[in-house]
């Protein structure tokens, strides 16, 4: 049984999922001539709100990838950006489309983006952590920072907006307010548009306290319809402003049929192995790299956790001078860990929003790895052909155990390794829960930690 067939055309799609669900695509942009099957597939989702998914194979969120292609994705966007809205060549599209069809690029990734540009520039929460920081890296000057679903104790977010289709609804922005407080361009960086709405209410929020002329909203995939598009030519009359739309892939989608749904892992969950488990400290092994900012958060059951985060993770605002500093010491710390490898098939797995800095290091760490990352979204697993969800391991997040958290598309005994990344340290006894459920795919889990724990109940 296959997963979805594909009808295909140069500008539509047909794609049957599940046998269920049934997703018609018409393409009306497509600058790069991308192939649409090298840039998704599809899911269905356990959400009453939203029955579909697009599984990126390019964004490192559901699906593993090349990590490097993650990075070459935000290069890409911001290639696109240039050209489109500033009608500018950046010279840089041919050599990264070329790395990009290749899935590999021999150079490290530089900016290329011109001084003249100053935006700022926001990654939406949890899936565009690392594209929007790997847009924002191709600028010379610009400064950055993602919305985030934690809850600091003893901070309030600078603007606050929803997510209506998500499983966590409410975003919270905690970079200091002197970034938004000014006139310069704001871009948001999302993986995909269907509606817009998010877009929309994170406009309306920021302009609500800080407005300023142009938006615009960078995006791999946009499926907005024409009545979606009038939405936003309407708040353009509403609030007197621009708002530019960038994007890889555009065109229009019509979903038919209702998914089977039915929670749970994958039909053939392996049993139990005896992993070999070791733990990497970075923050006791390169002290004086890394900045920490010691704001204790607060989790869905109102515990407060002590660990420290990281200050340039993009949670807290990065410039691109403290960008080009990170990428100096994660070149360090990705040849440190580089040395740890004991395998030539390797995992490397974010966790949440800490995306973006062990993407960086998997590209830093050697041939045979494959980056991805746990996520929230519950999508209905099944075993068979071109699906977006193979395999799917469920536990609760050893950082938050009112939390359900999810892993897809980990074969078991593909992997010789993973490497586990937290930017807090989670206490064992709730990591291990997870580490059970992983060990029963991979056997040799390195966790690595950026910052010590610490909980208060």
């Amino acid at each position: 049984m296959r997963s979805h067939t594909l009808t295909y055309s140069k500008t539509k799609h047909s794609i049957q999922i599940l046998n269920s669900l049934t997703v018609d695509i018409h393409i009306t942009e497509n600058p790069y001539e991308l192939l649409p099957e090298d840039l998704f597939v599809m899911a269905a989702r356990i959400n009453k709100k939203r029955s579909f998914l697009f599984v990126s194979k390019v964004l490192g969120k559901h699906i593993p990838i090349e990590p490097k292609i993650g990075l070459l994705t935000g290069e890409l966007l911001a290639s696109r950006y240039i050209e489109k809205v500033k009608k500018e060549e950046t010279g840089m599209a041919r050599e990264l489309l070329s790395a990009y069809k290749k899935g590999s690029r021999k150079r490290s990734s530089s900016p290329f983006v011109t001084e003249d540009h100053n935006p700022v520039i926001i990654g939406f929460a949890e899936t565009a952590t690392a594209l929007g920081h790997a847009f924002f890296q191709s600028f010379k000057r610009a400064d950055y920072f993602h919305t985030t679903r934690e809850q600091l104790a003893n901070q309030n977010s600078v603007i606050t907006f929803e997510e209506e289709h998500s499983h966590a609804t409410s975003h919270r922005c905690y970079a200091d307010a002197d970034l938004l407080d000014n006139r310069r361009e704001i871009i948001l960086v999302d993986d995909e548009m269907t509606t817009g709405k998010t877009a929309i209410n994170i406009i309306r929020s920021i302009h609500e306290r800080f407005p300023r002329r142009v938006y615009t909203v960078v995006s791999i995939l946009d499926w907005r319809s024409q009545s979606d598009q009038m939405h936003f030519d309407d708040l353009e009359k509403e609030l007197n402003i621009i708002i530019n739309n960038v994007s890889l892939l555009k065109g229009e989608i019509e979903v038919k049929g209702t998914p089977e749904v039915r929670i749970g892992q994958s039909e053939d969950e392996p049993k139990g192995h005896t992993a070999k488990i070791s733990y990497i400290h970075i923050n006791k092994e390169f002290p004086e790299l890394l900045s920490r900012v010691n704001e204790p958060s607060v989790t869905l059951n109102g515990e407060i956790r002590n660990a420290a985060y990281l200050k340039d993770s993009g949670r807290f605002g990065l410039d691109a001078k403290r960008q080009a500093e990170l990428e100096v010491t994660l070149d360090e710390i990705g040849q440190s860990l580089s040395q740890r490898r004991d395998g030539r098939k390797t995992l490397c797995l974010g966790t949440g929003e800490f995306m973006y800095i062990p993407m960086k290091l998997a590209s830093l760490m050697g041939e045979g790895i494959k980056f991805h990352s746990t996520t929230r979204s519950p999508i209905f697993v099944r075993n068979v052909k071109d699906y977006g969800a193979q395999y799917g391991i469920s536990f609760q997040n050893p950082e938050d155990s009112e939390m359900a958290q999810f892993i897809y598309n980990v074969p078991e005994n593909y992997y010789e390794e993973a490497f586990l990344f937290f930017e807090r340290e989670p206490e064992k006894d709730s990591l291990m829960p997870f580490i059970n459920q992983l060990s029963k795919y991979i056997q040799n889990i390195k966790v690595v930690c950026f910052n010590g724990g610490g909980r208060n109940e």
